[in-house]
């Protein structure tokens, strides 16, 4: 795949707050060991196991996990849990695992009662960044650019913030008498928001500090400076009505990879599982019949009409679905091909015949066979259904089941992909002052 040219224009970048308390003794950069972590409990009381439940075909984590990694700006990057599952899910997007102690699991438990205890059981660590599992549109270059405000600029302290155009008031108790006052500006002189410089508020996205500093309780001291965020890339996730805007937020200005999105010129779907659910139904005739579902159809015309050609997989070892053959390429008007145990050998072919390479390429598959495929594609999926094997090689885990909207879940996303791969190049030209 061709790698992803990281576009900065389109962030504010850092402003420097001024530094308070006594200047500390800057460590010389080459010899800090620096690390991402990231706090995700299991208990969490809003969304049960919010922090691994799937956001946009990924896991919650995953997606600052995968900012993270990408960044190469830590020495290692961990995930502090007390689940079994979250410790699973963290390990295969590539972190380390501190398993926390009951002591800082509990509900009352504090972040920084949890960071502490890290730095005790690592006293190697000279720089801490602490990432909220929550800011699934954290992208790399925002860790990157907080982190050389520290090791250039010599900052003991960087958190992220987000500028906000929000007219605050004084909070007044039911039942007072007392007359609420306005607390950021003057009624009689109400600014225009072009004419407002907002305020500059805490998202949550990552805090930068020092072990040392949080071994003295606190995680913004010494000399702090803030890092600002365009309000596009602050979403945090507390409530379960949260997740639908975050989901169409994150499909538009989430980290997906080092790669540019991929905007791909040929589909292959494998019928069996996908397209459709996999149960058979037996006639009274003695005829095998399939279903399909006229979503997947309809998800398949929308690529077609996007000059998106569509191939359809049955397995050889599937004689059902190659008694349909016929009756599948007529209703969808795609080429219905019959491939081995091993497809992607029968793929190959057709890829060099079409002078395609296998990041112009998209894949839907469910199974053990599909994996190699699926790790090829540019973009790849497997229906919400698929067996754990199919789904650690997937790029993109749908809701759907197969036979019930998964095909067509996939045609979407690979349109939203190339809506992506346009706003991008859009970004490059981005009007700061507009926000």
């Amino acid at each position: 795949m061709a790698s992803r040219k990281r576009v900065l224009s389109g962030d504010n970048g850092a402003q420097n707050a001024a530094p308070s308390g006594s200047k500390r003794p800057r460590l010389p950069e080459g010899k800090r060991h620096v690390v991402a972590l990231i706090l995700a409990r299991g208990g969490s009381k809003g969304i049960p196991l919010k922090n691994i439940k799937m956001l946009a075909g990924v896991p919650l984590i995953g997606w600052v996990l995968r900012a993270a990694v990408d960044s190469e700006m830590f020495d290692s990057v961990w995930v502090s849990t007390d689940h079994d599952q979250i410790e699973k899910v963290a390990k295969s997007w590539g972190a380390r695992v501190h398993r926390r102690s009951a002591e800082v699991s509990r509900d009352s438990s504090t972040s920084l009662e949890t960071i502490q205890e890290f730095v005790t059981l690592n006293p190697e660590v000279d720089v801490i960044c602490n990432i909220q599992a929550t800011s699934p549109c954290l992208h790399p270059f925002h860790l990157k650019g907080a982190l050389e405000m520290m090791t250039l600029q010599g900052f003991d302290s960087v958190f992220s913030v987000v500028r906000r155009h929000q007219f605050r008031w004084q909070e007044v108790k039911k039942g007072s008498r007392k007359l609420t006052e306005p607390l950021n500006l003057d009624p009689a002189k109400r600014p225009r928001r072009q004419d407002w410089d907002g305020e500059l508020c805490e998202n949550g996205s990552f805090y930068f500090t020092t072990s040392q500093l949080v071994k003295e309780g606190i995680l913004q001291g010494g000399k702090v400076s803030y890092y600002e965020m365009l309000p596009q890339y602050s979403v945090d996730i507390d409530v379960d009505i949260d997740w639908p805007v975050a989901e169409q937020r994150v499909l538009r200005y989430g980290y997906f990879g080092r790669d540019t999105p991929e905007v791909v010129r040929l589909m292959f779907c494998n019928v069996s599982g996908c397209l459709t659910e996999g149960r058979i139904f037996l006639s009274v005739s003695g005829e095998d019949m399939v279903s399909i579902n006229t979503k997947d159809t309809a998800g398949i015309r929308m690529l077609q009409r996007e000059d998106v050609e569509v191939v359809l997989l049955t397995s050889s070892e599937d004689p059902v679905s190659q008694s349909l053959a016929d009756k599948l390429a007529t209703r969808t008007g795609c080429q219905v091909l019959q491939v081995g145990a091993e497809p992607l050998d029968d793929l190959q072919p057709i890829l060099k015949e079409k002078n395609l390479e296998w990041k112009d390429v998209a894949y839907i598959g469910n199974g053990q066979a599909d994996v190699r495929c699926l790790n090829l594609a540019g973009l790849s999926a497997v229906p919400g259904d698929a067996p754990v094997v199919a789904i650690n090689a997937a790029k993109y885990t749908c809701h759907e089941r197969g036979g019930l909207g998964a095909v067509k879940e996939f045609c979407e996303h690979i349109l939203l992909q190339k809506q992506k791969a346009k706003s991008q190049m859009e970004q490059e030209h981005i009007d700061r002052s507009s926000f």
